[in-house]
């Protein structure tokens, strides 16, 4: 008999928290073939290294698995990444309205500057948004626009201009442009309470070349791993056309530069033809088709729109029409049928139970069990509605939606209301299969650590307590939900989300111990090294010189290329701290004499750029050849 082949890499003085409850805490974990292939004893473990295994000191640093993301959206996040300027992590007003001033100065017509969700008013010390005044004192002609969750958009007047909305443009059903005593849109738009106003605002947007939408779709991908995730589950979204709006993360996929694995579920696109989109992807895919890497899931979260129950606690619940029982019925029985998964947007006990009266039909007519289905959100469940998803075997997927808009359901419905939203310890003392997401970018921020800190503290991102302790997590039912639990919302259980022999080795060393580090500071939290089947996707610090490199952000004026994506607490926007950022995003080997890392800045200068030859000459500038 032949003997076994040595490890590709050993991991030894780490701190691992491997969620298997048999080997709880081991000393070392070896990965092959991009799997744990051992987990235990250093004694005897090492001994097994060969001349070409990999070795790494984690240095006494916390290891745990890759987190799995339930609800995300990465695939028109990553479209769109490199051409937003990110207020995620911002803590104050001042602070985001600095780095708009800067990303203004460099942002060539006729782009537009834009700050597509994922932060709240409530982040910032000054509790409010930016006025209008403001956006037009600051880029007076470069078009601004400001999603804030999914109830308001802010425009300043050279983005009115150019999305060309005039006094005698009319309000969409469900949304209000509000105007001036004249009649002239002021430039807030308001969704009453369809966001459907503020979608369509944005997408009159200029988009990126397809080439720069690798490259985005790339670095998003990156700044996941730098927060230690490995896996998510896409939810789809309007305008997420399949499988157009597809081809580039297809293509990553092709060439092998995926760094996440990504399940993706399709989100119907056309309202009254919703079983007809189905039917026509039924015949193109199935769930599961794919690979370990990539691969599809089923369908959602939109099912039928006669049910989205859009999430805006600042306006009263919509009621959904007479028509969502017969619709949704012949669309879920079609994906039962077929026996397609299915998820569904769901913010609203009342909306949630009349979806379970048509499933609780169908099922009386063809079984459920092993497809997978489950809720999305459920913030206001009652415990009747969690009894009948449990008594037919389905799941619900948490999200820290309310993390960014706690003071606004706790202002319209009442601190005690808040306190069961959702009610996360009742759901799992049933058994209902329960998994943690953030439904990023736009309703909130795609940082794991943020989720991890609100399933714990039960705090807003704006400092406000609504859970109290019974509907709090410790840190280790908290972690399994967003790797472990999740595995079953794409029907991936065992093969990933533990640090266990056979599982695909998907890991991320941690910044600071999880479990020791104040409740505060887990927001805080990013990996150090991240391992996606055991190869490294991403290093900070020691470990930096372990990652691969990237290219570098394009296009060259993006807001990531100078300030990253989520902005870490304290982050300063002095110029020193926008030239690390730069560096740091650029991707690039080395800086240029005049500018380092911060090329944009030789872009946007008024400078004989025509002539590269006497550009580069006269000042020494490389930032055209990077």
């Amino acid at each position: 008999m032949s003997e076994p082949s040595a490890p590709d890499l050993i991991l030894t003085n780490g701190r691992f928290t491997t969620l298997d409850r048999a080997n709880p805490q081991p000393e070392v974990v070896a990965i092959t073939g991009g799997r744990f292939s051992a987990v235990g004893e250093a004694r005897a473990i090492l001994p097994t290294a060969g001349p070409d295994t990999q070795v790494i000191d984690l240095k006494g640093r916390r290891a745990i698995p890759g987190l799995i993301d339930s609800h995300t959206h990465i695939v028109r996040g990553g479209l769109n990444y490199n051409m937003e300027l990110r207020w995620d992590g911002v803590r104050s007003l001042s602070d985001a309205m600095a780095m708009l001033r800067r990303q203004v100065e460099i942002t060539p017509p006729p782009q537009w500057v834009r700050v597509v969700g994922g932060f709240t008013e409530h982040q910032f010390a000054e509790k409010r948004l930016p006025t209008l005044d403001e956006l037009n004192a600051v880029a007076p002609d470069t078009p601004v626009f400001i999603l804030h969750l999914y109830d308001r958009a802010l425009l300043n007047k050279a983005a009115l201009r150019a999305v060309g909305y005039t006094k005698d443009t009319p309000n969409p059903p469900g949304g209000e442009i509000l105007r001036d005593p004249s009649g002239e849109p002021t430039g807030l738009l308001l969704a009453r309470p369809s966001a459907a106003i503020l979608y369509s605002t944005l997408s009159r947007g200029p988009k990126l070349p397809p080439e720069y939408q690798l490259n985005s779709t790339r670095h998003f991908m990156r700044e996941l791993n730098r927060l230690g995730v490995t896996s998510v589950i896409d939810a789809g979204g309007g305008a997420q056309n399949y499988p157009e709006d597809y081809q580039v993360i297809d293509k990553l996929h092709a060439d092998g530069k995926m760094t996440l694995r990504v399940a993706y579920n399709l989100f119907t696109q056309k309202p009254g033809a919703e079983l007809q989109d189905f039917t026509d992807w039924g015949a193109m895919v199935r769930p599961g088709q794919g690979d370990d890497t990539y691969r599809h899931n089923g369908a959602g979260e939109m099912l039928v729109y006669t049910a989205a129950d859009f999430e805006d606690f600042r306006q009263p619940r919509p009621e959904m029409p007479p028509e969502m029982e017969p619709q949704l019925e012949a669309v879920v029985r079609k994906l039962a049928e077929n026996r397609w998964p299915w998820r569904l947007h769901a913010t609203y006990d009342e909306t949630i139970g009349r979806a379970l009266d048509v499933y609780e039909k169908i099922a009386r007519d063809m079984p459920l069990a092993g497809l997978n289905w489950f809720f999305d959100h459920a913030e206001t469940i009652s415990d009747r509605n969690i009894d009948r998803i449990a008594a037919l075997g389905g799941g619900i997927a948490v999200q820290h939606r309310m993390t960014y808009q706690g003071e606004y359901f706790v202002e319209r419905y009442g601190a005690r209301a808040a306190e069961r939203t959702p009610p996360i310890r009742r759901m799992l003392s049933v058994g209902v299969k329960v998994g943690a997401g953030t439904d990023a970018t736009r309703v909130a921020s795609y940082n794991p650590w943020v989720s991890l800190s609100w399933l714990v503290t039960g705090v807003t991102v704006g400092g406000l307590r609504i859970y109290p302790p019974q509907n709090r997590l410790d840190r280790e039912e908290a972690l399994r939900l967003w790797t472990q639990a999740n595995t079953w919302f794409s029907t991936e259980e065992g093969k990933k989300g533990q640090i266990q022999e056979g599982q695909f080795a998907d890991l991320a060393v941690l910044s600071e111990d999880y479990f020791a580090v104040p409740e505060d500071g887990i927001q805080d939290i990013e990996s150090v090294l991240t391992l996606l089947g055991g190869r490294v996707v991403f290093g900070a610090g020691d470990f930096g010189p372990l990652a691969p490199p990237v290219p570098p952000v394009l296009p060259e004026w993006s807001p990531v290329r100078r300030f990253g994506g989520y902005q870490r607490r304290g982050a300063a926007f002095t110029a020193e701290a926008v030239t690390e950022a730069s560096r740091v995003a650029c991707g690039c080997t080395a800086g240029c004499g005049v500018h380092g890392h911060d090329h944009a800045s030789a872009w946007a200068a008024s400078l004989p750029v025509s002539d590269l030859a006497r550009f580069w000459g006269g000042l020494g500038c490389s930032c055209w050849a990077v």
